[in-house]
């Protein structure tokens, strides 16, 4: 099975031509070797994948014949145990400073908004 086709099938991109840029933009490694997307995959190869910061090592237990939901996607192979606890510790980092970091107005302030800021920031001056 080609290499872009099994990432596509196994729920890592969302399309087999996002699977086949990441291939070819050096993100997956096949056995330890970069790769092109047209590149056969086994059952016991082992795969290196880098996606928005994130890592997995994992070893390939099936090819299937068509894209599964991601409930049945985790069976088609299996992780190392350390990659799958630094992805998780990296998770809640992430969640942990997005919840911390200031929440962002979608819009710039309307005229209202504006007077009420100043209304307000009058009043701190003068209290």
């Amino acid at each position: 099975m080609r290499l872009d086709k099994w990432l596509w099938a196994a729920r890592f991109f969302k399309t087999r031509k996002l699977a086949a840029e990441a291939v070819q933009g050096g993100h997956v490694h096949l056995d330890g070797r970069r790769t092109k997307p047209g590149k056969e995959v086994r059952v016991g190869s082992r795969l290196h994948i880098r996606k928005n910061g994130l890592e997995w090592e994992i070893e390939v237990l099936e090819l299937p014949s068509q894209r599964r939901p991601a409930r049945e996607a985790v069976n088609f192979y299996r992780e190392e145990e350390r990659t799958r606890l630094k992805r998780q510790e990296i998770t809640a980092l992430r969640r942990a400073e997005r919840e911390a970091a200031p929440i962002r107005p979608d819009k710039r302030p309307s005229k209202r908004d504006r007077r009420l800021i100043h209304r307000f920031k009058q009043g701190q001056e003068h209290g």
